[in-house]
């Protein structure tokens, strides 16, 4: 579906007052922070040039932008219906053709400083900023809405790696692990809303598992993703890679005891994504103290 063909924003939604703030927290500004966070981190761990950095801290930000203004834009008239909380666009709080415009221009940033970094970096980068677009477009509401999550999670060791001198290519461990995350980020960030989502007509995977299957389910890219981190990367696990596996497995399991129950409340449903953020930090912290060794 081409994005001319979303029917208006309703006129009760119209009327509210736009303002700066609403189209800032349209972008998602949470997952836009931890992401940028995170691979300037990785890159400030991989290698020297403060310039590269700087390069690849702006490509991710304007790319995780792009994603959270689209995502909001293109969905606005469906979270109006859902009367869905903390979403300005379908609020009123700004019009859906402003966040389309900062949705193009942050995409059209993207594009040029991801290049900046690496003629190979940036092709990376923008495939996996792409994978994300086709994601709000269009592969949430299909069995694949997995697969935008592995691809642009796992492009970001490329855009790292990629943009260091010499242009090496990132561990496979290192991607192996980005893709898994990005795996579990899906499942964790819509099992909270698998009941709303149905309703509103989306069938991705996780809506099709329904939440019992997709909370049995979340461990499992967690804990693989922690396996390859510490076994993947060339020697023997240390007793404390041995440690954070085996207390990441556990701390994966209670997260899914906790919410279990034949009809689970909203509340407790969302503990399973609470162990998913202390699961992921852990991961997380694994990948950021191998960053020297992610090529």
């Amino acid at each position: 579906m081409d994005i001319t063909d979303r029917p208006p924003v309703p006129a009760h939604a119209r009327g509210l007052r736009h303002s700066p703030a609403g189209l800032l927290l349209s972008c998602h500004p949470g997952p836009v922070a931890a992401v940028t966070v995170l691979v300037t981190a990785l890159a400030v761990s991989s290698g020297p040039g403060s310039g590269r950095w700087a390069l690849v801290a702006a490509a991710v930000l304007t790319g995780q932008l792009s994603v959270g203004w689209c995502n909001d834009a293109f969905d606005a008239v469906r979270d109006a219906e859902a009367a869905r909380p903390g979403k300005p666009v379908a609020r009123g709080a700004v019009g859906p053709a402003a966040v389309w415009g900062a949705a193009f221009t942050a995409l059209s940033l993207c594009a040029v400083l991801s290049l900046a970094c690496g003629a190979a970096a940036g092709a990376a980068h923008l495939a996996g900023v792409a994978a994300a677009w086709a994601y709000n477009l269009k592969l949430k509401e299909t069995v694949l809405s997995w697969l935008p999550y592995a691809i642009g999670f796992g492009s970001l060791p490329f855009l790292v790696a990629l943009s260091l001198p010499g242009s090496p290519w990132p561990a496979w461990w290192a991607v192996a692990a980005g893709a898994l995350l990005g795996v579990a980020a899906h499942l964790g960030d819509v099992l909270p809303d698998i009941e709303a989502d149905l309703r509103a007509g989306i069938r991705g995977l996780p809506q099709r598992l329904g939440p019992a299957r997709t909370r049995l389910l979340l461990p499992l890219p967690l804990v693989a993703a922690t396996a390859v981190l510490v076994l993947g990367p060339v020697g023997a696990p240390g007793g404390r890679g041995v440690a954070v596996l085996s207390g990441v497995a556990l701390c994966a399991v209670v997260a899914t005891t906790a919410c279990a129950g034949p009809r689970p409340v909203r509340t407790w449903r969302k503990a399973a994504l609470a162990g998913t953020v202390v699961v992921a930090s852990a991961d997380v912290a694994l990948l950021l103290a191998r960053g020297a060794e992610i090529t």
